[in-house]
């Protein structure tokens, strides 16, 4: 179905007269509106130095982002709107501001000067709010005014963002100009729309598909490339970010209690970890992993449907994302009743091993990000060596045609963090697990181990037992590397004084 479909048939049965007068009686008598809410962001002059270096790797190329589109969750019921993190990353823009904008960043010709920015100028289009006098106002559903808000204007947006705007209508026709003789690149993955007007203007300018791909490619690429290392405002944020994530630890410690009287007591400390997170931002980073006993062995248990009970460890992998989009990534394994049993401790204090000898290897002169997963993994098969649980010697295992302590933690030790919770997804393997550590760089720490009840491969005593602890972690000026989530307890004693204070 397309927008107009939707659109007629919510009309439909909103049964809205059509008359002349009906409209004149709606767009009249209104009070003026606020004209406050659309100060200049914090994050404005940050952004527009991150258009500039983007626009220096594409000299001469128009290169177009999108916020995304609305996205359909049933009938004619939307999604929460989350602008493209490009989109995010390159206007300083948070929260659901401006479904369909779009980002253009067009090439400065040679003697030209105006209001660019370096090697282009910056323009977003959008939809400004409709006049009262016309039916959008009351009678569209997903932009008028009486049903999602007051939209801004082109000027207040323009205010907000230091960015000049334009109507999204003439989008159009902007692309199409000189498209025979400038190059198009486009985020093409975050708005179906703009991606096939791109792609029309391309195709009717005579461009090949295949190297317009590859440009597209480039500008992904890109853009994740210039998030790996946070500037001043977004290191702030990332600090923002973990303190409203303890807060959000906190309040779902505290609901442990109710959880264990719950027949899905893992909804309920997933509700309060969520309450919280709406309270003090925009939401959460990820959908929450509130993983109970046998369920912390499934990496990314996100039903959270199970029964909470006395004695058991729960897993906790969660995180606040601000209204600028910058999230933390927390991970925190918790007695329910406030201790730890003797082999529980002995796991955790394994993981924990791990996972400051991974900060401490973070913390060496010239490490290669993917040296941090393999210091990690060293601890994990020591340990799983000592315990008998290896079949061969832990020097063995950890060869590259070994490896069988990966049986007990499959994943990565560390990924990049930020306006995504695996931030720079998009970049080159050399500029991510091959790239030496960097000032700026924000990266998780996590380990784990998982011993699923059903593992015969272990001991009786260790199945039904997980752990992971995951931290955040920021490289300072001179290289130096720090917990940022360090005020998060994390050692087994701290952990057990944690929450049987907030048991109390």
């Amino acid at each position: 179905m397309t927008s107009d479909q939707k659109d007629t048939r919510s009309k439909n049965r909103s049964r809205q007269p059509k008359s002349a007068e009906f409209r004149k009686f709606m767009g009249d008598n209104w009070g003026p509106r606020p004209t406050g809410g659309y100060e200049r962001t914090e994050a404005a002059p940050f952004a527009q130095q991150r258009r500039v270096k983007l626009g220096e790797q594409f000299r001469g190329v128009r290169l177009v982002v999108p916020a995304g589109a609305l996205v359909t969750r049933n009938n004619d019921n939307d999604y929460r709107f989350r602008p493209h993190s490009a989109f995010s990353h390159l206007t300083g823009l948070g929260t659901d501001r401006q479904p369909n904008a779009v980002l253009v960043l067009n090439p400065v010709r040679e003697g030209e000067i105006g209001e660019a920015e370096g090697t282009h100028t910056a323009t977003i289009y959008f939809r400004p709010r409709a006049s009262r006098k016309s039916e959008e106002f009351y009678s569209d559903s997903r932009y008028g005014e009486l049903w999602v808000g007051v939209r801004p204007s082109l000027e207040e947006f323009e205010r907000m963002s230091g960015i000049h705007c334009e109507h999204l209508d003439t989008l159009p026709d902007v692309l199409a100009k000189d498209a025979g003789q400038v190059q198009i690149a486009m985020i093409a993955t975050s708005d179906a729309e703009v991606t096939a007007l791109v792609n029309e203007v391309r195709a009717g300018a005579g461009i090949d598909a295949e190297s317009a791909k590859t440009l597209d490619d480039k500008l992904e690429e890109a853009t994740s490339e210039l998030r790996l290392r946070k500037d001043a405002w977004e290191i702030d944020q990332m600090r923002r970010a973990v303190a409203a994530t303890k807060e959000g630890f906190e309040q779902a410690i505290r609901s442990f209690p109710r959880a264990t009287r719950h027949f899905r007591g893992e909804r309920v400390i997933e509700g309060a970890f969520g309450a919280r997170a709406r309270e003090v931002g925009n939401g959460l980073g990820y959908d929450t992993i509130a993983a109970s006993g046998e369920h912390a062995a499934t990496l990314h248990w996100i039903e959270n449907d199970g029964e909470v009970r006395d004695g058991d460890l729960i897993l906790i992998d969660a995180g606040v994302e601000l209204d600028s989009l910058y999230t933390a990534d927390i991970t925190r394994t918790l007695p329910v009743n406030g201790h730890f049993t003797e082999i529980q401790r002995r796991v955790y204090e394994a993981v924990l091993d791990a996972a400051d000898a991974a900060f401490a290897r973070a913390n060496e002169p010239d490490c290669i990000f993917s040296d941090v997963h393999d210091a990690a993994m060293e601890v994990i098969a020591k340990r799983l060596d000592e315990w008998g649980i290896l079949p061969v010697s832990w020097e063995k295992s950890l060869e590259p045609e070994g490896q069988y302590h990966r049986r007990w933690m499959v994943h990565g030790t560390s990924h990049h963090l930020g306006i995504d919770v695996h931030d720079c997804a998009q970049a080159r393997q050399e500029m991510y697990s091959g790239a030496r550590l960097e000032p700026g760089m924000v990266f998780t720490i996590e380990p784990g181990l998982y011993f699923r009840k059903d593992d015969l491969a272990v001991p009786e005593e260790y199945r039904g037992i997980s752990v992971r602890i995951e931290d955040d972690i920021l490289v300072g000026p001179d290289g130096k590397c720090e917990r940022i989530s360090a005020g998060i307890p994390r050692t087994a004693d701290e952990v057990e004084a944690w929450v049987q204070s907030l048991l109390q």
